[in-house]
């Protein structure tokens, strides 16, 4: 097992000035996969430690292989410090995008390298927990053919859509368990024998963008993802919020439409009935049965049935005008929910990210004129919009600082 997955007991046995000094360890291996490399005078302010503490803290890292010199930091005045980083290739994560009808997978080390490459498998992700097997099949093909030292391997990450309480461990809309049972996470755990963190995809796309995209060092941002449904990451003074349930940022099932279209979670009118990925194919299906002129015409009835948005999106970038009308519809009904978003929030920026997120300027400039309508102007002026850059990797990524975040936090209150 790798020290930094010490057990409990293991820690109590420790005394009291070994306990200090792991926990002392833990601390910087956390800053530094955050933060990146740093100098010993860095981590003495950071941490309120001396020069002598910190370099032995750091002397004992580097002989247990987890940190190196990475180089020299800036110079005040005489010779340039040395800069200390966590080494390639000492710690990994296993992390899974789990979408509704497929799944993929990767390895990342400490640094955020990508070592396997990203596999992608077709399979459904099932209400019930007879995906578990499947997903277990191609996790450990994955693990095995990478050659990685498993004992290195930190945990699991899974993005997973629908109710997701991580704190609990369960998915309340698929993989579900029975209550009393054991929970998804615990189930995970016991067929992986490695620690398992399950995360909503929205919340683990916002959690990405905040340690690796626009969002980095910003306080104050709201991630929407615009796919067949709208999801919400909420980062709040600095903090990825999930709300009493884990289930904050449920966007899409805000009624907005008196009367509208009966939405699959039960209620009329949903926002996701009028803007979302299903919203923009039903116009999609009607306008072509209705007689629209359109390239969308040359479909046959049979993809007609199945169109998915990236048709509607590449017709309108064709300059089709029916698919450019849809998409503008679908982002001035989106842009009223985000004109509540903002009088809510008061946030710095607004990242968008999702499937229909590729349209670019067709869903954006919508969007940002129903806000200039809806939105009070002192709180839109200080907002800004910006469509993400991590792209389809935001939820694989954000799986990454998942289960690096929770082991470093896990190992810090155990050392406490």
């Amino acid at each position: 097992m790798h020290p930094l997955l010490t057990e409990s007991h293991d820690i109590e046995r420790l005394n009291t000035v070994d306990r200090k000094k792991y926990l002392q360890k833990i601390k910087i291996i956390k800053h530094l996969y955050v933060k990146g490399a740093k100098t010993n005078t860095d981590i003495c302010n950071r941490f309120n430690i001396s020069s002598p503490t910190s370099m032995s803290l750091l002397n004992e890292l580097i002989a247990e292989g987890l940190v190196e010199k990475q180089g020299r930091g800036i110079s005040v005045g005489g010779r340039k410090p040395d800069l200390y980083g966590l080494k390639d290739n000492s710690l990994f994560v296993l992390s899974i995008d789990m979408e509704r009808f497929k799944t993929r997978m990767a390895i990342f080390d400490n640094n955020n390298n990508n070592i396997t490459g990203i596999y992608t498998y077709s399979f459904r992700i099932s209400e019930d927990l007879s995906a578990i097997e499947q997903l277990h099949r191609h996790a450990s093909d994955l693990m095995e053919s990478s050659g990685i030292n498993t004992d290195k391997l930190m945990g699991i990450g899974i993005s997973m859509p629908g109710l997701v309480a991580a704190g609990a461990g369960r998915n309340y809309t698929y993989l579900r368990t029975q209550p009393g049972a054991e929970s998804l996470q615990q189930i995970l755990e016991r067929k992986f024998e490695k620690p398992v963190y399950i995360q909503n995809d929205v919340k683990s796309a916002a959690l990405a963008e905040y340690r690796f995209g626009l969002a980095h060092n910003k306080k104050d941002v709201l991630v929407i993802s615009m796919d067949l449904g709208i999801g919400l990451g909420i980062i709040i003074d600095g903090k990825l919020r999930s709300g009493t349930s884990g289930f904050a940022g449920e966007l899409g099932h805000i009624p907005l439409v008196e009367g509208g279209a009966l939405c699959y979670c039960g209620k009329r009118g949903c926002l996701e009935t009028v803007a979302s990925g299903i919203a923009l194919a039903r116009m999609a299906k009607e306008g072509i049965k209705s007689g629209q002129s359109s390239l969308l015409n040359k479909l046959s009835d049979q993809e007609v049935d199945q169109i998915e948005p990236s048709v509607i999106i590449n017709a309108a970038n064709q300059g089709d005008q029916y698919a450019i009308n849809i998409l503008s519809e679908t982002g001035i009904n989106l842009g009223k929910g985000i004109a509540i978003l903002i009088q809510l929030f008061n946030p710095e920026l607004i990242i968008l990210g999702g499937k229909i997120a590729e349209a670019k300027q067709y869903i954006t400039i919508p969007i940002q004129q129903s806000i200039n309508t809806y939105c009070m102007t002192q709180l839109r002026e200080t907002t800004s919009i910006a469509l993400s850059e991590l792209g389809k990797n935001a939820g694989i990524l954000g799986s990454v600082a998942t289960v690096m975040e929770n082991i470093f936090e896990s190992q810090i209150e155990l050392a406490r």
